[in-house]
């Protein structure tokens, strides 16, 4: 069945750049200054003051519109549901992290009474984060290892392991804290763009393998001591093979008894969360039947299980960070601010683009700085955000930030009431919460055939990522990942897919003529399209591409012509009757009888005041070959090219001489107005290379050759691919 389509007919003149600036005029804008931007920037009168202090607190935004009476009981509900999630995995990330399990609770508790007046998201629930308690453990685990003296801090003397390593955990937090505000200050926000949801996936996925390995020893009951640095995940798995025939089986068997049941009940409450009205609290049920049991069948003496032990009762007093520590912790405390801020503003993004509200990414930016120094100021460890406990806050009827301010009072209680009731839970409980909360991540695993299937490139960034992460450790991981995903920026761009482009029938369009079935090129002529910025990396893939697609060398052509040129100069010079008349046979007669003077190989061709008009296509006396050259009109099309750069303009000038040197005319279409200017400031034009080679569109360009070469162009050359 053929489809009707509406047709257009416009009539208008065929314009260049040039005859385009005559008829219609162009307006010429004022470029601020770096002064007039500074000017701007530093101005402050009333309005710009409120809109500061409107974006520095943005509770004041959000708690004039609450809508009591419909959102209050929503944000209970979750605030409640969230808190006893948070306490679960404060308890569990903080083990993680090789600090006791109540410093877990702090971190449920503190940070978010900052970012509750600071932060920008409605929805996303602040708090420790796996992926970061582990990078805050690598560092505590490295200056306070299990086994052997710590490193020489000053700050040490007179503490007991857990105080240093609270130390440690609350002093590196602090720096990236500082990390944080700092760059939210400078507003460079936009640094999270650099991380593509490509390589989050990866290094989120090699995060979860590294999960895995360090909540072995807790789910089968050996004592491994912890291992930081590169290949620490092959080191902590040769120690629990090591160690595997002292496996606790009351641990295993009570880990995997969990692991199943909650995997089940996730599942149905995956299934079911259309009807259910809040998911079911399966890690809560959990725990409080796993702490009933242990404490009714003493597990701890009976059966050597390793429990939570001793929990911290109230809160202590603020505690300043060690210098030393700080020092120490420098290198790995920035990916620990970038990791966090990328995966906390990434969640942050989804709930606001579901809910249709804007978040502020500099803005977050201080609000976790702020945060995070709060909280270590108090002895938490890193706070972001966790995936499973924003989705079960904004699942549950979370509005606002109400619900996370009531999640963080449920830590409180529970810290300074109740924390006693979690004595006697098993740390293999938490372990086993921890390993069945993996499957997300550790499903991402799937999307490797995906992406090799789709974007080969992407897969080797996720690979890449995973693989580096997963063998080198989490900091050196994200480097590594950055660097193979730059490279394949650089590799898109400095290798891009050129193409020649055809004429569809009928059409004003032009497309790569290998991607149609029908094409029409007119004789003489070729359309070369470069899709990407031209730059000092690209520019002579671009000149050899162009070579290629023309299927001869101007140079060579230009070279070979001067060397024929010097070689009939010789002949003319002697008069010989034969060389005169297979001359005349060979040159047309031309009215100016002047002589050519000798010309370096590379210099233009000068054909003035030679007795005859040369046909470089004709057989040449004296055995001369010169590469015949069909082509007599070259066009560019740079839609696509978005900025040159120096060493590129200088390359393309040198590019485009070569070709008008063997008489091929070169002409640009769709090139970007900045482009252009640049090219103006830059004196690319002189007497060879003209304004009036630019045109608006690619069919302009093609009209005006075809108007200007009809004796040449007289037929079309129409390719059918079958």
């Amino acid at each position: 069945m053929v489809t009707l389509r509406r047709q257009y007919a416009v009539a208008r003149p065929v314009y260049s750049e040039d005859s385009l600036a005559e008829d219609h005029e162009k307006v010429y804008r004022l470029r601020k200054t770096i002064l007039d931007h500074a000017r701007e920037y530093l101005t402050c009168d009333s309005k710009r003051a409120k809109n500061a202090v409107l974006s520095l607190l943005p509770i004041i935004g959000w708690m004039r519109s609450y809508r009591v009476r419909e959102w209050l009981l929503g944000d209970v509900v979750s605030g409640i549901s969230t808190g006893l999630v948070a306490i679960m995995q404060g308890l569990a990330f903080s083990l993680m992290a090789s600090l006791p399990a109540s410093y877990g609770l702090y971190t449920a508790f503190f940070p978010m009474l900052t970012y509750f007046f600071l932060g920008t998201s409605k929805h996303i629930s602040v708090g420790s984060f796996p992926v970061l308690s582990l990078m805050v453990g690598a560092v505590v685990t490295r200056l306070v290892p299990d086994v052997g003296p710590p490193a020489n801090i000053t700050g040490f003397q007179n503490l007991t392991q857990d105080q240093q390593r609270v130390l440690v955990a609350s002093s590196m937090t602090f720096l990236v804290g500082i990390f944080q505000l700092a760059m939210g200050i400078m507003q460079v926000g936009f640094i999270v763009v650099y991380l593509s949801d490509t390589l989050v996936s990866g290094f989120t996925t090699a995060a979860a393998v590294h999960i895995l390995v360090s909540q072995l020893k807790f789910v089968l009951g050996l004592t491994v001591p912890g291992i930081s640095g590169p290949l620490s995940v092959i080191y902590t798995l040769a120690e629990i093979f090591v160690q595997i025939t002292s496996t606790n089986i009351c641990d295993l068997v009570m880990s995997i008894l969990i692991m199943v049941l909650v995997f089940i009940v996730k599942e149905l409450n995956d299934k079911y969360k259309a009807k259910l009205p809040v998911p079911i609290p399966i890690e809560v049920v959990m725990t409080v039947i796993a702490c009933g049991v242990s404490y009714g069948f003493n597990f701890e003496t009976r059966y050597d299980v390793d429990v939570v032990g001793k929990m911290v009762s109230g809160y202590e007093s603020p505690i300043a960070p060690n210098m030393d520590i700080l020092q120490e912790s420098a290198v790995e405390a920035f990916p620990v601010a970038i990791v966090g801020f990328a995966v906390a503003f990434s969640v942050a993004k989804v709930y606001s683009i579901k809910h249709d509200y804007t978040i502020d990414g500099n803005q977050e930016l201080i609000a976790f700085g702020v945060s995070n120094i709060f909280g270590a100021s108090f002895r938490s460890f890193a706070a972001s955000t966790a995936l499973s406990r924003t989705a079960l806050q904004e699942s549950s009827g979370g509005k606002t930030q109400i619900a996370g301010l009531i999640s963080a009072m449920m830590a409180m209680i529970v810290t300074v009431a109740l924390g006693f009731l979690l004595e006697p839970l098993p740390t293999s409980v938490l372990g086993a919460l921890v390993i069945v909360n993996l499957k997300g991540m550790l499903m991402q695993f799937r999307e490797i055939p995906y992406l090799w299937r789709r974007d080969k490139p992407e897969c080797v960034v996720w690979m890449g990522t995973c693989l580096g992460a997963t063998l080198l450790g989490l900091d050196l991981g994200l480097a590594v990942g950055l660097g193979v995903e730059l490279l394949t920026v650089v590799f898109r761009t400095q290798f891009p897919r050129c193409s020649v482009l055809a004429n569809i029938p009928g059409t004003d369009l032009y497309k790569d003529r290998k991607d149609y079935m029908h094409t029409l090129e007119p004789k003489g002529v070729k359309i070369f399209r470069i899709p990407s910025p031209i730059f000092f990396a690209n520019i002579e893939f671009f000149r050899d591409k162009l070579v290629d697609a023309v299927g001869f060398n101007p140079l060579r052509v230009l070279r070979k012509r001067n060397k024929a040129l010097r070689k009939i100069k010789k002949l003319l010079k002697q008069e010989d009757d034969a060389t005169e008349r297979g001359l005349r046979d060979l040159f047309r007669q031309r009215t100016d009888g002047s002589r050519m003077d000798a010309e370096e190989l590379d210099q233009p061709s000068d054909l003035k005041h030679l007795p005859f008009q040369m046909d470089w296509r004709a057989k040449l006396p004296g055995n001369n070959t010169v590469p015949r050259v069909d082509l007599h009109s070259l066009i560019l099309d740079f839609s696509a090219v978005s900025f040159l750069d120096i060493s590129a303009l200088k390359g393309l000038k040198a590019a485009l001489k070569e070709f008008i040197h063997v008489d091929v005319d070169v002409y640009i279409v769709s090139c970007d107005a900045c482009i252009l200017e640049k090219l103006h400031s830059c004196t690319f034009f002189d007497d060879e290379i003209l304004t009036s080679m630019f045109f608006p569109t690619l069919h302009d360009a093609m009209l005006h050759v075809l108007d200007k070469h009809k004796d040449k162009s007289q037929g079309w050359v129409l390719e059918s691919k079958l």
